[in-house]
């Protein structure tokens, strides 16, 4: 594998300024298909969140249909004229953007490289073909501007498994790192080449335990802790002593409070909730607060139907993020597919410009 460094190239924190926002279109031959009316509700929210903020991709298999669900929930097309959806036909395994969709780069004066890694559906879990497919389609089609593109096909790599302060730091999980059917990590080290030399990481922070039952992804960080401004950490923290996952978040957070920052200060923590247990066809959900996009004047956070802690976590993220607006979003539906809000957008930056009408 190619691991070759590139001075200068960083990976963008989440809160810096952004173009656009894509999302995949659920359909009637996704998991989704049992409840595909209230997924569609979950997807129009966050598409009329995203959409009077910054532009919005999305990705479908039905463009026609797509359009005019979105034209009837209030969402702008930026056909019409001013920002609004942009909407790219392609056939699609299921929802998951954050994950399959580009990890966008900014590459000094070279400006943003759009890195296409393979999506093998969270070690070959899940059938991924064509959402693995829809970058290079996307970039054959010019809906990406103002990028380069980069094929970085011969390494698995989900948006859902890093975090970045946008100055070198990356916050990831060994468990996913090193899980089987990805790439055959045996070491840190091996590991941190390929952050270093694909998204430019000065500097790797791994978090060695923390999981949540339910969860598909081996540990994803988006469902755990995530960076912020002013070198914060807000962390899911579970205060029942009996709950199954209480053990590796206890360690979890033992270890975020020996993190420290590059100046070899410690990170200010702020724990948000654990979400109540959530279940599913006797089956428990991986509900986390932690799942949250940040994207331009807003945080987009998911809501569980527990007035109390969904207040206590929109408390917790304003005192993350004083400057942006904490907006909620039903997303039990979300959870029934072992994932939330995060997980089926990914944000573009801001020089990186949106293709299409």
């Amino acid at each position: 594998m190619n691991h070759n460094t590139h001075p200068g190239r960083r990976l963008p924190a989440e809160w810096e300024p952004q173009s656009f926002v894509q999302l995949t279109w659920p359909h009637a031959d996704t998991d989704w298909a049992p409840y595909l009316d209230e997924a569609y509700e979950c997807f129009l929210a966050i598409a009329r969140a995203v959409a009077v903020r910054s532009d919005l991709l999305v990705v479908t298999r039905d463009v026609r249909a797509t359009e005019e669900q979105l034209r009837r929930a209030g969402v702008a097309m930026r056909s019409d004229g001013g920002r609004g959806a942009v909407l790219f036909e392609a056939p699609t395994d299921d929802t998951w953007a954050r994950d399959h969709a580009f990890i966008t780069t900014i590459d000094g004066d070279a400006g943003c490289v759009l890195h296409d890694f393979r999506f093998n559906g969270w070690g070959a879990k899940f059938a991924a073909g064509r959402d693995n497919a829809i970058n290079r389609m996307l970039a054959t089609a010019g809906m990406t501007g103002g990028a380069t593109y980069e094929d970085d096909m011969d390494t698995v790599l989900e948006g859902g498994s890093i975090e970045s302060d946008g100055r070198g730091t990356i916050l990831t999980t060994s468990c996913c790192l090193f899980a089987p059917n990805r790439n055959g990590y045996r070491t840190k080290e091996e590991a941190e080449a390929m952050l270093r030399g694909r998204l430019g990481a000065e500097r790797v922070l791994w978090l060695d335990h923390g999981d949540l039952t339910g969860d598909d992804t081996d540990g994803h960080i988006d469902t755990l802790a995530r960076l912020c401004p002013d070198d914060t950490i807000v962390y899911v923290r579970c205060d029942d002593t009996s709950d199954p996952d209480y053990e590796g978040l206890a360690a979890m957070e033992r270890e975020l409070g020996a993190l420290r920052t590059a100046d070899g200060r410690a990170y200010r923590l702020l724990p948000l909730p654990m979400a109540a247990p959530a279940y599913y066809d006797g089956e428990r959900l991986p509900a986390t607060y932690a799942n949250f996009l940040v994207m331009n004047g807003a945080v987009l956070m998911p809501f569980y139907g527990d007035a109390e802690r969904d207040a206590v976590a929109a408390g917790v993220l304003r005192q993350a993020f004083p400057d942006r607006e904490v907006v909620g979003i039903d997303c039990r539906v979300l959870i029934r597919q072992h994932g939330s809000l995060h997980c089926v957008t990914m944000q573009y930056p801001e020089s990186v410009t949106l293709g299409g009408r």
